[in-house]
Parts: C-alpha cells; structure tokens; sequence
C-alpha cells in the first residue's frame, strides 16, 4: 500500500469537512438555497481580501482570473507594465501579449522580490501606462512582494494595480483595500483549501472606469455581466455549485480561526521549512520568502527531476520542482491552505531520503529536529 502526500503550492490538501460538501446532493444554481450559499462565499472572500469592494466569482482556474482581468482591463494598444521576477509574473506578460498590449516588462532577477525603485522608475518613464500586472507571491520562486509599497506607490498614478494572489491568498498577508490595490485575482486550490475549479477577482472603485472603456471582446469573462449578476445572488453563466458549497464551508473555517492567525501559522510554517531546509544543506533561494513556500537551491550534482519523481513514484509524496529556466535545480516546499508542522516534517524526511540517494551527504534526523527548534521559538 502507498500513501500520498500532497505538499505542493496547488492543488493543496482539502479538509474532509470541506471535502464533504462535494458529496452532498448538487443543488440547481438558480435557487434560493443556492443564493444563500453564494452570498455566504461572497462575503466570506470579502473578510479574506480584507476588502469592502466588488468580488466576482468565475468559474475557472486561476489563470482564467489572470485572463479575465487582461480582457476587462485594457484594450488593444494600451501600454502596460508588467512586475516580473518569475514564471508566474511572465504569465502576466504572455496574456497581454495575446491581447495586443503594449509591454514594459521590468524584470527582477529570479529568486529577488520586485525592487519598488525600478517600479517607481517605470511608472516615471511610462506616465500613460494604464496598468501596473504583478504577483503577490511569485510561486515559482517563493518570494513575496511588497504590496503595501507597490499598491501605494501605483495609487499616486493613473495605473490602476492588477495583481495575481492566486498562491498567497488566504496564506500570506493582504490588505486589499488598506494597501491601495485596485484589483486582486486568486484561486480557490491553494489557501482557500478548496479543490481547483473556482476563480475570484475582486474590483475596487478606480478599476470599474477602466472596465467601462474596455474594447477587448468578452463574453464569459465580462466583469460587467458577472457583477450585475452577484446583485442577485448568482452567478450569469453556470456554476461549479458543489465547489461552492466547498468554499463556504472552508471560509467559514478561516473566518473562525482569524484571518490573522491564518497568517501567523503561515509564518510560524515558513520558519520551520526553512531551518529544516538550510539542515539540509541547501541555500534558500528567495532573497524575500514568502510564508506560503520555501525554494531552495538543489546540489550541482543532484538531478532535481529525477529526486522529484522519486519522491513521488516511490513514496507517494509530492512536492514541487523548478520551472523553465529553474526546473530540475530546485525543490519547493509548501506549507499553504490545510497544513500543519506535521506535513513539513514528513516532507523534510522525504527530502532528507532523496537528497541521500542521489549522493548528497545528510545528518539523518537533523533537519527534523532542527526544524522543530525554530517552530518552538517562532
């Protein structure tokens, strides 16, 4: 027998008791008891976003989020300046590209944060860039940008803020609405602790005026239908009504423990992944880590595809590898949505494990113990 272990950045473990309300009998989505469970999710990601603003519910992944915001947001021909530092933050560009955008990529090396300086001077050589795109927490590295800079920063300035929280959301701390962000996306498979299938955006007040004078085509994505839609506790086209009912119950969960003790765990988790990591003998990479993720450098010797498939075929655990220019150079660990020091410490034995095999020299049991020491003092 073989058991499995999710501890990857998405999808994530989902608890049984939200689980469980994907069994019940699937309600029809244009109901009453279908719009109390709407509203009840609407809310409740309100109270995660820390906003008091306009949160629309799609169903889809979370790039669909990310498309969905190019489409409402810009129109052909629009200059906009994308906030890079890694796989995700070139998502930004790759969409604005399909939609006939004008990029100004300001790139940061991977594995760094994005500098506010080099943004500062961006928003400064570009004064009729329409959009700011960047990520909250960049996964494909694990660092973590400073939004409460950017957003404030991007306020200043005609730009309106468009920012990708599809892996930080309901892990790593956010202030909508305090940190001067016009529009969030995120999705539901992460730390919202729900199965993949729902996408969220929420709008603030100076990004509806630029939804009005958007030219790009949509129909399935258009915020302006979605929003007249959620007046009536519904969504305009077919939901994923039992996803619903799932993220209701896991909100709920969140609500009950304190979105700042959500984000406090978070941290406490990232403490001890990445004392645990660096007992391995590996370099983090983010020179910003983020409370959702920790990345490290894998040994020159040590091919990280084959540790990563090893770890999975072999002993059912699953955690994440490098991408594109990183891919078989790192290992990422995740510690997001429903995890606890439990799951760490069973990733870290199994990294412990891999690293032996493939030749590199590790003290049995230390990155375990070392790991519970700094989760005792965070």
């Amino acid at each position: 027998m073989k058991k499995y272990y999710l501890i990857t950045p998405g999808p994530t473990p989902v608890p049984p008791e939200v689980a469980a309300q994907s069994a019940l009998p699937v309600l029809h989505h244009r109901t009453n008891e279908f719009g109390a469970l709407f509203e009840k999710a609407i809310l409740g990601m309100k109270y995660v976003y820390q906003t008091a603003h306009d949160v629309l519910m799609i169903t889809g992944s979370g790039t669909g989020a990310m498309e969905s915001a190019v489409a409402n947001l810009t129109s052909p021909g629009d200059k906009v300046i994308v906030l890079t530092s890694g796989s995700f933050g070139e998502r930004w560009v790759k969409i604005n590209e399909a939609f006939g955008t004008k990029v100004v990529a300001v790139r940061q090396e991977w594995g760094k944060a994005i500098d506010p300086q080099k943004a500062q001077e961006a928003l400064r050589a570009n004064p009729d860039a329409k959009a700011v795109f960047m990520q909250h927490t960049e996964t494909s590295t694990g660092v973590v940008n400073d939004l409460k800079t950017l957003g404030q920063m991007i306020s200043e300035t005609g730009a309106i803020s468009v920012v990708d929280a599809i892996s930080g959301l309901g892990g790593e701390e956010l202030r909508m609405d305090d940190w001067k962000l016009d529009v969030v996306v995120t999705g539901s498979q992460k730390g919202l602790m729900v199965a993949p299938g729902l996408a969220f955006a929420a709008v603030g007040p100076r990004a509806w005026p630029v939804v009005e004078k958007s030219r790009n085509p949509k129909f399935y994505f258009d915020y302006k239908q979605i929003k007249k839609s959620v007046g009536d506790k519904e969504t305009p086209w077919t939901p994923a009504v039992t996803l619903v009912a799932s993220l209701v119950t896991a909100l709920e969960m969140i609500k009950k423990d304190g979105i700042e003790n959500v984000w406090a765990r978070h941290r406490r988790l990232a403490t001890m992944a990445r004392a645990g990591m660096q007992a391995l003998g590996l370099e983090l990479l983010a020179d910003r880590p983020c409370a959702v993720l920790t990345s490290a450098k894998l040994p020159a010797a040590v091919d990280g595809k084959k540790l990563i498939n090893w770890l999975r075929d072999e002993h059912g655990v699953s955690v994440a590898g490098g991408q594109e220019q990183l891919a078989g150079k790192i290992v990422r660990l995740a510690h997001m949505g429903y995890m606890d020091h439990f799951d760490l410490i069973i990733g870290l034995t199994a990294l412990e494990w891999a690293l032996k095999k493939f030749g590199h020299t590790v003290t049995p049991g230390k990155a375990v113990q070392v790991a519970q020491e700094a989760l005792a003092l965070a």
